[in-house]
């Protein structure tokens, strides 16, 4: 897999705004991604050593459609936070 592929996206919220004061980031990786993947893939694309990798599945929310007795499920992903060495930064662009 490629970094793009293992990338998706920095995730944007406010407990992961609260966590980069501690250089730590959230990131959506791919499902099929292994923690030392997902390490050298953020080394590689934003520059940074990192120390540490946790990962965790999220399970898809199931949602009802109003009106109808239709159900279906998002999709399940990967949440990844990234530890990288004081005084570096991931951009949030």
């Amino acid at each position: 897999m490629t970094n793009e592929e293992i990338i998706k996206r920095v995730l944007i919220t406010e407990k992961g705004s609260a966590m980069s004061a501690d250089n730590r980031y959230m990131l959506e990786v791919s499902v099929k991604a292994t923690k030392p993947q997902i390490a050298d893939a953020v080394e590689k694309k934003f520059g940074v050593h990192v120390l540490a990798v946790r990962t965790a599945n999220m399970k898809g929310a199931r949602k009802f459609v109003r009106g109808t007795r239709r159900v279906y499920t998002e999709a399940t992903w990967k949440k990844a936070i990234v530890t990288v060495k004081a005084g570096e930064r991931i951009e949030q662009v």
